[in-house]
């Protein structure tokens, strides 16, 4: 087969499978975000106005997901072809699904704080202002997956193929594509479970917004760090040296890393991000004990997290070892 065509269709297969799946997290999200709104209003009609503008604003923010899988895939459509052949293709496509993955956790997570603002404006309306600034923080953290995947995404498809051997090539760059954008599914949706949490202790104790502030940004990093993960044995299969070898081995070990964390970073970052949720919501009722809460919920993160180091540890032994 021509190696520029075959570019051409995985570039093309890669558009419509980042889109698809970038679209399916930041539908969700902005649909929870209206449902919540809709309680609200049906609580606070004399609020509908501003129930309704910040409804917005937290929709707009659950769309950025699947705007970054929109770009991504406007530009595997319209990009140039080489014809690097089967690594090439191979890279596109990991690209795709590194992008459509990355957005789907990152666009649910994102409606959660939207949706608690919402219900919070209904019944706090004093503190309005506070409950949208807390919204756009804890949303805007929960893109960052999204942001990893996209990097990653943008370096399969702009990467310099010259001194990579086609095989096990293709593999590593497959492995590439699928472990960040996996591992950003359970980060994205984790750090919504903590802001989430964050607008809803506001509202009931509005004093408390310095310590559930804190606690949010606290959880929601620890949440991040399996998408780190991801990230990182991303960069090591897209720029190691590997050795041309036409065995099956090689290529399956490789793309079996990056696998292994992808799937392993989404339940710990759903785990982590519980672990927050929890301790945001009880710090808003109970703010004198917020440096144990603290503590208890760090602690529990980083048994949660184990897993997602074993997963890492894995596929750094597929890598270098196998």
């Amino acid at each position: 087969m021509d190696l520029i065509a075959s570019g051409k269709m995985a570039a093309f297969f890669s558009s419509g499978i980042c889109i698809g799946l970038g679209a399916v997290g930041a539908a969700i999200g902005e649909g929870y975000t209206a449902a919540i709104a809709n309680r609200a209003v049906s609580r606070s009609p004399e609020r509908s106005g501003d129930i309704l503008k910040n409804m917005l604003v937290g929709q707009a923010v659950a769309e950025s997901a699947s705007i970054f899988a929109l770009v991504i895939a406007i530009l595997l459509l319209f990009m140039d072809i080489e014809g690097h052949g089967v690594l090439q293709s191979a890279a596109l496509l990991g690209a795709g699904l590194s992008m459509g993955f990355g957005a789907m956790g990152a666009g649910i997570g994102a409606g959660f704080p939207g949706g608690q603002a919402c219900l919070g404006i209904s019944r706090q309306p004093q503190v309005t202002s506070s409950l949208t600034t807390n919204m756009l923080i804890g949303s805007a953290v929960c893109q960052t997956p999204a942001i990893f995947s996209m990097v990653v995404a943008l370096m399969l498809v702009f990467m310099n193929f010259d001194q990579t051997p086609a095989a096990p090539g293709w593999a590593a760059m497959l492995g590439a594509g699928l472990s960040t954008g996996l591992a950003a599914i359970g980060s994205g949706y984790g750090g919504g479970l903590a802001a989430g949490a964050s607008c809803e202790g506001i509202a009931r104790q509005p004093r408390t917004v310095g310590q559930v502030t804190t606690t949010m940004l606290v959880g929601q990093a620890v949440a991040q760090t399996p998408s780190i993960f991801g990230l990182l044995v991303s960069f090591i299969l897209m720029f190691k040296t590997f050795a041309a070898s036409s065995a099956l081995a090689p290529a399956m070990g490789l793309l079996s890393a990056g696998l292994c964390m992808g799937l392993g970073g989404i339940g710990p970052g759903i785990g982590n991000g519980s672990a927050a949720e929890s301790a945001v919501r009880w710090v808003a009722r109970n703010v004198e004990q917020s440096d144990v809460l603290m503590r208890l919920m760090l602690v529990g993160q980083a048994v949660s997290q184990s897993t997602a180091i074993y997963a890492m540890v894995i596929s750094l032994v597929l890598i270098f070892v196998v």
